[in-house]
């Protein structure tokens, strides 16, 4: 799928101020997302999206990323039972991050590997330390 949904910003004014999704996917064709729990605010996970997997969940309500170690579409959950529906997409000033407030389904992980999220190491003293 092409970035054509997804037409440029005629200006920085429209892109800072203006009412038209106009995502800046670098130079690879992906831009950042960010997914939070809707209702605990809790960072879920951080993920890449392109210009596919972010109009597919536009269309779906359902989160799709894009996976750089796989070089394909993802759409969480799939496999996992933890698909995340979407309650609010909030893209940043410059247009170059998407924050996707979601509900988590299944067992309400995130991460890959059991956790709820994929943050849930603290970094103290250059250590890692689980919390």
């Amino acid at each position: 799928m092409s970035q054509a949904r997804f037409p440029p910003a005629a200006s920085k004014e429209a892109l800072e101020q203006g009412d038209t999704l106009s995502p800046r996917f670098d130079a690879a064709g992906l831009i950042a997302a960010i997914a939070t729990d809707a209702h605990s605010g809790e960072v879920l996970m951080f993920a890449w999206m392109n210009a596919e997997a972010l109009s597919r969940t536009l269309d779906t309500g359902e989160a799709h990323y894009f996976s750089r170690s796989r070089n394909e579409l993802w759409h969480k959950g799939a496999t996992s039972g933890q698909i995340q529906v979407v309650e609010e997409i909030r893209i940043d000033c410059d247009q170059d991050a998407v924050w996707l407030k979601v509900r988590a389904q299944g067992d309400g992980g995130a991460c890959h590997t059991g956790e709820r999220s994929c943050f849930y190491r603290v970094v103290e003293g250059g250590k890692l330390v689980r919390k």
